[in-house]
C-alpha cells in the first residue's frame, strides 16, 4: 500500500480557525447584550389607588403613609412594601420641574399616589403627614381611595386639614374582604410615622 500524504495549506487552517474564533466571540456577545431599559414605564396593574392631593399653589410637603393588614408600611422611607408601592412622592415645589425635550416644564399638581398591586384580606390604614411647612400655614388635603379592578369604583373621599408641620392624621381605615369588597370604613387614629408629635 502506498503511503499517501494529504498536503494542507497552513494559511487556510489559520483563516478557518480565526473565523471560528470570531464566530464564537460574536455569539457570546449576542448572549451578553442587555436589552435597552425603558425609562418611565409604570406597571399599570393595580387593584386600588390611594391618592393625597393639596392645592397647586402650595410649596408645602405632605406625605402619605399606608399600612397593610400584615403591618407593612409604605411611605417615602420605604417605597415598596408587600403589594403596596409609592408611585409618586411629591415634595411640594422641589420636584415640580421636569425636563421634556430639553425644555423645563413646571408640573404644578401636588399629589402623592400609592397603588395596591394586590390585596390582602384585612384592614388598611391611610395616614397623611405634614412633613414640611414652607408657608407656615395649615394645608387642606383631599384623600381618595379608588378601586380600579375589575371596574372603577370610588371607595372613599374626604378632605382633612393639617394645621401644622409634623402633624399626622389617620384619614381612613378600611377592611378588604376575601372577595375584594370594602367594609368597616372608619377614621380611628393610629400613628404610622416614627416621628409625629
Amino acid at each position: 500500500m502506498r503511503n499517501q500524504r494529504y498536503l494542507t495549506d497552513p494559511f487556510t487552517d489559520l483563516l478557518f480557525n480565526a473565523l471560528l474564533g470570531f464566530t464564537f466571540l460574536f455569539l457570546v456577545a449576542i448572549m451578553l447584550v442587555n436589552p435597552i431599559s425603558k425609562t418611565g414605564v409604570v406597571d399599570p396593574k393595580a387593584e386600588f389607588i390611594i391618592s393625597a392631593t393639596w392645592p397647586e399653589d402650595r410649596p408645602d410637603d405632605v406625605d402619605i403613609w399606608v399600612e397593610d393588614p400584615h403591618g407593612e408600611i409604605v411611605s417615602y422611607l420605604q417605597r415598596d412594601a408587600g403589594w403596596m408601592h409609592l408611585d409618586r412622592d411629591d415634595r411640594g415645589e422641589i420636584n415640580d420641574t421636569v425636563e421634556i425635550d430639553g425644555r423645563k416644564v413646571v408640573y404644578p399638581i401636588n399629589q402623592e399616589i400609592v397603588t395596591l398591586r394586590g390585596t390582602i384580606t384585612g384592614e388598611y390604614v391611610v395616614n397623611i403627614y405634614y412633613y414640611q411647612s414652607i408657608t407656615g400655614q395649615s394645608v387642606p388635603v383631599t384623600v381618595k381611595v379608588e378601586r380600579v379592578n375589575p371596574e372603577f369604583k370610588l371607595v372613599f373621599v374626604d378632605q382633612v386639614v393639617l394645621e401644622r408641620q409634623d402633624m399626622e392624621k389617620t384619614v381612613v381605615r378600611f377592611t378588604v374582604t376575601s372577595d375584594r369588597d370594602i367594609k368597616g370604613v372608619r377614621d380611628t387614629p393610629k400613628i404610622l410615622t416614627p416621628y409625629a408629635l
